[in-house]
This record gives structure tokens, sequence and C-alpha cells, in this order.
């Protein structure tokens, strides 16, 4: 099975028969290596065109059960060409602060009208088409990336002016509700309470593809007239019980983003990959703040 979030179904980030590190019995570091030359799951090691050292020091046997160890991918070899956090950190800065930056430029100029409306939507579509571009790129490219974050930063500052117009106040606290599902989830999956394996990624991936579909035909009934005042996604409590689902699997996408990044960080990704991460994690927080941003409009009430 491959990863939820289209950015890491590709090389290094995942493999056919699962997620890297995902409930896998992983060599303990610290010893020679024995029987092979690299450690079995690591997706940037065998063929490993990134692979600088001869031998991976931290490789074992993977057929003697006395040295295996569960849940501890091993640590790639320090290297100038490796992804470190400090890399996943300032590029999902850059991104995330683009978005932002043109969030509030759209605010700020746009006023509330139809034309706006009009341009949001083209925002969030030009948005999508170079998510996809990039999602299906061998590489990962910068300035498709913050171009992304541009377009989406413009759909998301005239799409908050227009829920600020009716509800004051309400992105200020999506925002604040978006950082503390963030924090509350990171929290929640290094104090080790949540455990990313296949099996959880599985059922929850089953989930969100069957949440996706039944929100498409939500939208196609909308759309012919046969659902009125949005259907499920009304204002109202039914609107509410789907925002905060929806909310819950923004945290589970959150969680495969966590654990994508960790096992990037362990195999050895090359630093590229950082901007992939970062893409990965705005893409989710961008999920999360706008069903927020509905949520918090639901529970204001009509004011």
């Amino acid at each position: 099975m491959r990863s939820s979030n289209p950015v890491f179904s590709r090389r290094g980030f995942s493999r056919d028969n699962g997620y890297a590190g995902f409930n896998a019995q992983q060599p303990q570091a610290g010893g020679p290596a024995v029987g092979t030359q690299y450690a079995p799951g690591n997706p940037y090691a065998g063929g490993n065109p990134y692979a600088q050292a001869p031998t991976n020091p931290y490789a074992q046997n993977p057929y003697a059960p006395q040295d295996l160890q569960y849940g501890a991918p091993p640590q790639a070899p320090v290297s100038t060409g490796r992804m470190t956090m400090d890399d996943v950190i300032m590029r999902s800065a850059m991104t995330l602060g683009t978005v932002a930056v043109f969030a509030v430029l759209a605010w700020a100029v746009l006023p509330v009208s139809p034309t706006s409306y009009g341009l949001a939507i083209g925002s969030a579509l030009v948005a999508f088409v170079l998510a996809m571009v990039q999602s299906f790129k061998r590489k990962a490219s910068p300035a498709l990336i913050l171009a992304y974050a541009a377009f989406e930063g413009v759909f998301l500052g005239v799409f908050s002016e227009m829920f600020n117009s009716r509800w004051s106040g309400a992105p200020f606290q999506a925002v604040l509700g978006t950082m503390a599902v963030s924090g509350a989830t990171l929290l929640i999956y290094k104090a080790g309470w949540i455990r990313v394996t296949a099996r959880y990624a599985r059922i929850g991936m089953a989930i969100a593809i069957a949440f996706i579909l039944v929100m498409a035909v939500n939208l196609l009934l909308v759309a012919f007239g046969v659902a009125e005042d949005g259907g499920l996604r009304s204002m109202g409590p039914l609107g509410a019980i789907v925002g905060i689902i929806a909310i819950v699997l923004g945290a589970f996408f959150l969680t495969l983003d966590f654990k994508q990044i960790e096992d990037g960080i362990a195999y050895g990704a090359p630093r590229e990959e950082s901007w992939l991460a970062a893409f990965g994690l705005t893409m989710t927080l961008v999920w999360i703040y706008v069903e927020m941003l509905r949520l918090v409009a639901i529970f204001s009430g009509d004011d």
C-alpha cells in the first residue's frame, strides 16, 4: 500500500509492500554488517544512487532474531547530502510562510465580491493542478511548490475574508484550532500513543477514501439541486459532525506525514526530499484549517 499523500507515493518514501519502516523488523544499530551490504527495508540502500559509503555500518544480519528490534529504523550515516529535521523545518517555514503572505495580501487587496470569489476558485484550481504536477514529478521542484503555496494562499485569503465578514474572528480562531490540532497530534505521535503501522494506515486510508467519495457524491447532489443547504456540508449539526470527522482525518494524515519524515531522515533521504516533506505538511495543514474554519462558523451561529 502506498502513502495517502501523493507527495510521498514515490521513491524513497514508500514501497510496493507497505510503508518503509511500518511494523517492520529493523536491524539494531551498532554492529558490523553481516550477510548484506545494506540494511533490509531501507528504500535508500540497495541500488541507492545516493549511497556514499561502500558498506552500511548499521546493517545487521536480518535472519538473526536476537539482533532485531521493533520500531527503530537504522540511523543514516551523517552526510551533507542527507535530509535533516532542520531542512524539513526550514522548507516548511518557507512554504507555509508563502501561503500566509499571499493570504494576507489577498485579504487586504481583494474586496468581498463575486469577482473575488471567482478569483479564489480559479486560484484553488491552479493550486490543485500544480499540486498534482508536483506529486507525479520524480524530483522536488521548489519553484513549483512555492507557486502552489502562493495560489493556495490567494484562495485561503479570499475564503477567510468571506467567513470573517459574516463570523467576525473566525479565521483567527481557525488558525488557533489548526495549531492546537497539529501540536496535539505531534505530541501524541512523539509520546508513542499512536503507532503508525501498515494496518493503521490501511484502516485510516479506507475511511479517508470513503469520506472523500461520499463528499464527492454530496457535491454532485447539491450541484443538481437534489440536496439542499449543502447536504452533508450544511452549516447545521450534520455539517458539524462531518467537519469533526474531516479534522480527525486531517490529524490522521499528519501522523502519516510525521512517520514519512521520520523514516526519510533515518534512512538517509537526499536533502531535496525535505521540499516534498514541507509540501505534504502544507497540504495537510490547509485541509485542517479549511475544515476548522467551517467548524468555527457553525458553532458561532448565524450572527
